[in-house]
């Protein structure tokens, strides 16, 4: 398979990428395939929207992430290049499309995010849980990970997600908290630790995971700090890239990170109690989720016994 150095597709690179940030250009049957599906059923993914570099070998192995409640956000982050704007409002048929793209990829694992939809005191949790309820009646054997906004901390938003059972919770820390007001203005540290912290609280069932981004100023004690808040609030799953910058308008790269700093802080992550790390300069946060959920989720575990009884 053929790669593609990240500099030819950025027309204004901060600086010359190091040679360890490379791409696998998406090609195949399956990648056509899905990517033709989507545009049918007229939905988003995250994996198109951010450009992640590993869609070709997550859409390959069955793995997919669905942008859902619209492509317009209502924040501005520093990082994202998502559209942000006015919202329309929510689409309730949006789970049944979900569910059903899910069905017809048969996906092994999905992954479901969303833009921020802060005009509304729910956020929008309704069409989370009822992605998640939908997926299961007609796909079932599917893991389901959510990853969703802070809610601007509302435990009554959280609540409408948790009590659907995804098998994996997550909601991405992003930075230090020293960046926050640079990176996502509109964000707070304290909502993304009482996320986190009341999803585990809610349901010590489900997995509950985090991810932060490096290269956007912080220093190494930060990180580390980070990452023992996250311990602290129960965090079973951890991801680390490299934010890499989407274009000129969005904020600069201040360094690159090695990967054997990378490892570093996936063996100190590892000492640090968490379950699963996934810690690369590639590595984004549905990175091998699939392995994540059958490894670590008793929710996906029950799910596999129950209908492997149900076909005796």
């Amino acid at each position: 398979m053929s790669f593609v150095k990240l500099d030819s597709i950025d027309k204004n690179p901060p600086r010359r990428r190091p040679d360890w940030i490379r791409v696998r250009v998406p090609t195949g049957e399956t990648y056509q395939h899905l990517k033709t599906l989507m545009r049918s059923k007229s939905l988003h993914t995250v994996c198109e929207e951010a450009k992640c570099p590993n869609i070709g070998e997550c859409w390959g192995k069955g793995t997919a992430t669905f942008l859902i409640l619209g492509d317009i956000c209502t924040r501005r982050c520093g990082f994202c290049d998502i559209k942000t704007g006015r919202p329309l409002p929510l689409d309730w048929q949006e789970p049944e499309r979900v569910a059903q793209a899910v069905k017809a990829m048969n996906l092994r694992h999905v992954v479901i995010t969303s833009v921020n939809r802060d005009e509304r005191p729910d956020g929008g949790a309704p069409i989370f849980a009822l992605c998640i309820q939908r997926i299961r009646e007609i796909h079932p054997g599917c893991s389901i990970e959510v990853l969703i906004p802070d809610f601007k901390g509302s435990q009554t938003a959280l609540k409408i997600v948790m009590d659907a059972r995804p098998e994996i919770l997550n909601h991405n820390v992003e930075t230090v908290p020293r960046l926050f007001r640079k990176v996502q203005p509109q964000d707070r540290y304290e909502w993304a630790m009482a996320t986190l912290t009341n999803a585990k609280k809610m349901d010590p069932g489900v997995l509950t995971k985090s991810g932060i981004m490096l290269g956007l100023g912080e220093t190494w004690d930060e990180i580390l700090a980070v990452m023992q808040d996250l311990r602290q609030c129960g965090v079973d799953i951890l991801t680390i890239g490299q934010y890499l910058q989407p274009s000129k308008q969005h904020l600069p790269i201040e360094r690159y990170y090695h990967p054997d700093e990378f490892a570093e802080l996936k063996r100190i992550g590892y000492e640090m109690g968490f379950k699963w790390v996934e810690s690369g300069p590639l590595v984004r946060s549905s990175y091998r989720a699939e392995q994540q959920v059958a490894a670590l989720s008793p929710i996906y575990a029950a799910l596999n016994r129950k209908n492997s009884g149900n076909t005796k």
